[in-house]
């Protein structure tokens, strides 16, 4: 009884061994696949599962959360041949772990190298110019290439990044002094460009100067012209007046002239530059009767008025 006792905990012992050893766990973001006597047969997602012991088996265990493939630095020449260097980053997700597990043999390495040949197919087709600034349309180019060809892998490729396009050294000198002289020709063109439009506006100020100037002179001839229109009819009015009080036998009108041309006399003498004194021997009682008889002239018009 003793050795009976003994195999049945024995049997006990190996059936709970065979029952735990069934018994798999599988972690959140992970996908284990199972293998019957060697064959795929069905994914195990995150849980609690239960295999057939010795039957039953786990093959492969899959992330399926977001990876990152750092691609190594590589030398790619341009179609203009430029050789530059460049690398990038590529991020994926494994949505089929059977077809992951069994489609590809070592898929990191397989990823790696698809990455890097279609970055030279890509890269290869473009001038360094274009290279250089249309980053995102290569990130969407190369995205779509390799996601294609990644497809029957089960994998999801979500971005893929171009972290540097480096020309060599001696090509980078080059392009600085091309955007310097550049630069240099935009600031000379700009700098014509004001001094035309000051040259434009000074002109312009100096025709509107010019114009206000002669407008200025217009009015000023407009209005001595009136003046001496004015002046005329005034001139011609008392020469009318004179001449009817000289027609009808008035002496004071007489004394009007005489006054006017000794008036007009003095004052030519007073105006020449030589003459510093005047002496004029001269009664002055007689302008004063004579600018008096003007007097009574004109109020005797206004009277017969």
């Amino acid at each position: 009884m003793y050795g009976f006792e003994i195999s049945i905990i024995v049997i006990v012992f190996f059936a709970l061994a065979l029952i735990f050893a069934g018994v798999k766990m599988v972690p959140q973001g992970h996908c284990w696949t199972v293998e019957r006597f060697g064959r795929y047969t069905r994914p195990l997602h995150p849980g609690l599962h239960l295999l057939i012991p010795i039957v039953d088996s786990v093959g492969s265990k899959q992330n399926m959360m977001e990876q990152v493939l750092d691609v190594p630095p590589q030398e790619v020449i341009s179609s203009d041949n430029a050789m530059v260097t460049t690398d990038a980053v590529c991020f994926f997700q494994v949505l089929d772990a059977g077809k992951a597990a069994y489609e590809v043999n070592d898929l990191p390495r397989a990823m790696r190298n698809l990455v890097m040949t279609n970055i030279r197919a890509v890269l290869g087709s473009m001038e360094l110019d274009e290279m250089l600034s249309n980053r995102d349309a290569i990130n969407l180019k190369l995205l779509g290439k390799v996601d294609e060809a990644t497809d029957p892998w089960g994998i999801k490729v979500t971005r893929i990044e171009i972290r540097d396009i480096s020309p060599p050294q001696d090509l980078v000198d080059s392009m600085a002094n091309q955007m310097k002289a550049e630069r240099d020709k935009r600031a000379a063109i700009l700098v014509a460009e004001g001094q035309r439009a000051a040259a434009i506006t000074v002109a312009e100020g100096q025709k509107q100067a010019e114009i206000l100037r002669a407008e200025g002179e217009k009015q000023a001839v407009i209005l001595e012209a009136e003046a001496r229109e004015r002046e005329a009819l005034a001139e011609a009015r008392a020469t009318k007046v004179v001449s009817e009080a000289i027609g009808e036998g008035n002496a004071q009108a007489i004394n009007y002239f005489v006054a006017q041309k000794y008036t007009e006399a003095l004052k030519a003498i007073g105006a020449g530059e030589n003459s510093k004194v005047v002496l004029m021997p001269l009664e002055a009682s007689s302008l004063i009767g004579s600018v008096g008889g003007i007097t009574e002239l004109l109020n005797s018009t206004k009277a017969k008025g």
